[in-house]
């Protein structure tokens, strides 16, 4: 008997199906049609203000930055072609979005559409890093994303660009439920080497308390030789425009901030089976990990 992407046992020895197949035909099922499906004509002028214009450009670039994201991933995960090849679906999302955001400026506000060299600029090389780090860091971020979109749907009034947030926001539900089942596998494949990954990033990413800069993989330095425009942000039009939108205009307070940390802290509970209702807890049993662990093994993909 074959359990659907789990392990089964072919002539006595463990085998792993790979994941990407399933996870296409689910994705695949639930893709939305930039035509069809957004309600062009609902839109309303008088509802759409020229910041809130300049805070959907800012978008729009951000989520161009999956392009240098999707590089570092390939770049690093070399070993594990199933990873890889998931990779086409998160990019293909993630360009989506960026596109259906500036479509919605051409079409209504064209003055603040990005500029082919303002979307270049966020393409850079990323240093390497672990890839068991940078996995759980991906898995928060979707997670963060998604509740960034859902508050930006209810600031928004325009009923056209409150319906793009919403399918945006479950995009990102979608992609980090793709990540925690490459997080899971990487468990059963790493043991405690994939446990403390996890829980180191979990416990800076899982932080309910606001941080200077957001806690997100776009705020993140990732390559010493260009610091301090090492960051997505740092490289935008306005590289302050984040912590604008979040603090002044979709108000992402800190009972926000705490819908973030109790989802990571759950989804870590659930791959875990532990109970962590707290960074605090979820901080000792990283301590616990790192104790015990021996040499670390070679990565070879998830």
């Amino acid at each position: 008997m074959v359990a659907p992407n789990g392990p089964t046992k072919i002539d006595g020895h463990r085998k792993t199906l790979m994941l990407y197949p399933e996870l296409f035909r689910q994705l695949e099922s639930v893709r939305w049609d930039m035509d069809k499906d957004i309600p062009w004509q609902s839109f309303d002028a008088s509802l759409l203000t020229e910041e809130q214009a300049q805070t959907i450009k800012m978008n729009a670039i951000t989520e161009w930055a999956a392009l240098p994201a999707t590089e570092m991933f390939l770049r690093d995960n070399r070993h594990d072609s199933d990873f890889s090849a998931f990779m086409s679906i998160w990019f293909f999302e993630e360009q989506k979005h960026s596109l259906v955001l500036m479509e919605y400026l051409k079409r209504f506000s064209p003055k603040h559409a990005p500029t082919e060299a303002e979307l270049h600029e966020v393409r850079f090389d990323f240093d390497p890093a672990p890839p068991l780090e940078t996995l759980m860091l991906h898995f928060c971020g979707e997670i963060r994303l998604n509740h960034w979109y859902r508050r930006a749907a209810q600031w928004h009034t325009e009923p056209v660009i409150k319906h793009i947030y919403t399918t945006l926001s479950q995009d990102e539900a979608r992609h980090g439920g793709a990540y925690l089942r490459y997080m899971k596998r990487a468990m059963e494949k790493f043991g405690d080497e994939a446990r403390s990954a996890f829980t180191k990033v979990g416990v800076l990413m899982a932080s309910a308390r606001r941080t200077a800069q957001a806690l997100h993989p776009t705020n993140l330095h990732v390559n010493k030789a260009l610091f301090p425009n090492d960051t997505i942000q740092s490289r935008m039009p306005d590289p302050d425009w984040l912590e604008h939108w979040l603090d002044k205009q979709i108000k992402f307070d800190a009972v926000w901030e705490t819908k973030v940390g109790e989802r990571i802290l759950h989804n870590l509970s659930l791959l875990m089976n532990r109970s962590f209702k707290t960074v605090q807890e979820l901080n000792r049993y990283r301590k616990e990990l790192a104790a015990s662990l021996g040499p670390k093994p070679e990565y070879q993909g998830a």
